[in-house]
């Protein structure tokens, strides 16, 4: 991936466990980066069998 994009991890709130990673071109505005956030949170919810409120998402920081 380039550098410009933004890098994301799914993570289970129960157990603490990062369940899915994605990539979002830097260049999109905020409201359809949390648009698209939301839409991929619902799928790993369903992939997963697990509730949609157990899914949150943090942007992965290189210096982090």
């Amino acid at each position: 991936m380039k550098p410009a994009d933004k890098h994301y991890k799914f993570i289970n709130s129960k157990t603490g466990y990062a369940i899915y990673y994605h990539s979002l071109s830097s260049s999109l505005d905020t409201e359809e980066i949390k648009k698209q956030l939301q839409e991929i949170k619902a799928r790993v919810a369903i992939q997963n069998k697990i509730y949609l409120e157990t899914v949150y998402w943090e942007e992965i920081k290189e210096n982090a």
